[in-house]
């Protein structure tokens, strides 16, 4: 444990329930066996170790007997003695009446220790005087034992301080009883007094730290609201930074192409075009990879060459970190397949390039390597400064290397955890490592991070092998020349955003489709019970008018048991399947759409 006056809220607030559980100990039982056995359990848990005792002091003054104690053998508790001398610890705490801490037993020069402690694996021990009832000697010390090194530290000190107040108190409290149960006729009535004064001094005490408990609690409540406030600020900035910057290019390659419609000079249209659905394209990325973060896309794993998946990336990793810093690729000969998402890998390795990048603001060497990897030993690699350990199996291994200004261990500590981040607000949203390490742990495999300060960082990527081949995916690039659609075909078009409406509505008029428009599933829902010809349900999964769109689709289909439906949706696509599987006649596509892809969907439907 490190050496701080300020524990976790957590860490307070649970010395200050077990407090209060002693509390409410002392008060209920007059057995001092199980007070003394309790406390030592209790003690042991605020200060999360096993080990506890209290050693009590007997009438020669200087001999301690085990007289209860937690976690220990047989021949320890009610056998073992301990020799108040001048070089035991015991004898220190005795003479001072302060806390004794030896943080490390082997490595102490000032005092000896028993026998048994040593046989027992104590390495550490924190020694508290338990004080006596008024003019009497101590009743003897209680004790924390550790089986690692560690320090104490001063909030622990001052709990274990109130914490043996508590504990004298309740053993004076059962003496006075002991005392009154023995005889001393005269004297009961005093004694009895002595006893309620004690009783409630102890019920103030405890009424005390459950209401410091209470505050506790309401701080710790606090202070997670400020943790998760601070975690939405920090997304939404750095959301609203990206998105600012694709709608600049979106908005400018429009613009410019405005401008050059103008001026007549159509034949530069083409790259504002390109700049322009570039910037769509990378939208449409970062909402996905938010969807993947929290758990509301599928993952849609394939076969994967990564060589070939890294080669056509190499442009856009170029792009993405300029001129000053120089990309290198050094791919595995006979790579291995994997089975995973490709869109999410390609995700994943440019969070990792924009990472290097932003952590070599003045230049430097980027290298991105593969290779097939086989772990004979459970633990994985054995490397300092790694972030995890890799289970035995075949794997692809990518390492993604960069010579920039590297990871303190606190950082690396926390690298993986939402919403961490080290860039200023409204420039990074701390998603990036936490969805690449949801990603690969998804698809079986495992991420590592191996960093220093001033030395650069590796983030190591294993996807488990694939026994089988990769698949190609080729990408649409462009409209494809499509058949006219047979006269008379007929679509229901329901969505709510009218830009969106406007333009699959002009796609499936040119297609030559008769479309029928809805912007709600209530008005959408009249066209269907006006008996209207419908060929084609095509609709938003997210809808106002109180159906969402599989809810419109299965009131549509109780009238035309036979219509096609085609979903669209920008977010989650559970809602649209339902009890998770399409029927027959139904089929889903994300936006943004790719408008080839989509009109060649509507004609797979139409002729099915």
């Amino acid at each position: 444990m490190s050496d701080t006056k300020n524990p976790y809220p957590h860490e307070l607030l649970r010395q200050q329930t077990v407090l209060a559980q002693f509390g409410e100990l002392a008060l209920r039982s007059d057995d001092l066996d199980e007070i003394l056995t309790e406390a030592c359990r209790l003690a042991g848990e605020a200060l999360g170790t096993d080990l506890a005792k209290v050693v009590e002091l007997q009438e020669d003054g200087k001999t301690m007997l085990v007289r209860a104690g937690v976690g220990w053998g047989p021949d320890v508790v009610g056998v073992a003695k301990i020799t108040a001398e001048q070089d035991t610890s015991e004898g220190h705490a005795l003479r001072t009446g302060e806390p004794m801490i030896s943080p490390d037993i082997a490595k102490e020069k000032r005092f000896k220790y028993p026998q048994f402690l040593i046989d027992n694996g104590v390495r550490a021990v924190a020694n508290v005087i338990i004080i006596g009832g008024h003019d009497r000697p101590p009743f003897g010390i209680l004790q924390i034992d550790s089986r690692v090194p560690r320090d104490f530290t001063e909030a622990d000190t001052l709990f274990l301080r109130s914490y043996a107040n508590l504990l004298a108190a309740a053993v004076d409290r059962i003496r006075v009883i002991t005392e009154v149960s023995k005889g001393e006729a005269r004297l009961r009535g005093a004694l009895e007094d002595k006893v309620a004064k004690r009783t409630r001094d102890l019920t103030a005490a405890n009424d005390r730290l459950k209401s410091e408990a209470e505050e506790r609690g309401r701080v710790e409540e606090a202070l997670r609201q400020s943790l998760k406030m601070e975690a939405v600020g920090q997304l939404t900035g750095g959301l609203a930074h990206d998105f600012n910057n694709l709608l600049a290019g979106i908005s400018g390659g429009l613009q410019l192409m405005s401008t050059r419609v103008t001026q007549g000079r159509t034949s530069e249209i083409g790259r504002y075009m390109d700049a322009a659905m570039t910037s769509v394209d990378r939208a449409a990325a970062l909402t996905h990879r938010l969807l993947a973060f929290s758990r509301r896309q599928t993952l849609s794993p394939k076969p994967t060459d990564v060589n070939r998946l890294i080669d056509g990336m190499e442009d856009l990793f170029s792009r993405t970190v300029g001129p000053s810093i120089a990309i290198r690729t050094k791919l595995a000969v006979e790579l291995w397949p994997t089975l995973c998402d490709p869109n999410q890998l390609e995700n994943a390795l440019l969070n990792l390039v924009i990472n290097a990048r932003d952590a070599m603001p003045d230049g430097g060497n980027l290298l991105i390597e593969t290779a097939n990897c086989v772990f004979a030993d459970w633990r994985g690699p054995k490397i300092d400064n790694l972030s995890g350990r890799v289970p035995n199996d075949e794997y692809v291994g990518v390492f993604v290397t960069d010579t920039g200004s590297g990871m303190s261990p606190a950082v690396i500590e926390h690298a993986f955890d939402p919403f961490f981040t080290t860039k200023p607000i409204g420039q990074g949203t701390g998603l990036g490592l936490s969805m690449t390490y949801g990603f690969v742990q998804q698809s079986g495999g495992q991420v590592l991070l191996r960093s220093s300060e001033g030395h650069g960082t590796t983030v190591t990527i294993y996807l488990p092998r694939h026994l089988g081949l990769a698949t190609r995916v080729e990408m649409i690039e462009a409209a494809v020349s499509l058949p006219q659609a047979r006269p008379g075909l007929v679509v229901l078009l329901v969505e709510d955003e009218p830009a969106v409406r406007l333009v699959m509505a002009d796609i499936l008029a040119d297609n030559g489709y008769t479309v029928l428009e809805a912007d709600n599933s209530q008005a959408a829902l009249r066209v269907v019970l006006s008996l209207a010809r419908i060929d084609l349900l095509l609709t938003d999964v997210g809808l106002p008018g109180g159906m969402n769109g599989r809810q419109l689709a299965d009131a549509a289909r109780q009238h035309m048991p036979d219509l096609k439906v085609l979903f669209v949706t920008g977010y989650d696509e559970s809602a649209a399947l339902g009890s998770g599987m399409m029927e027959e006649g139904m089929a889903l596509m994300t936006k943004p759409l790719n408008l080839a892809s989509f009109s060649a969907k509507v004609q797979e439907l139409m002729h099915r």
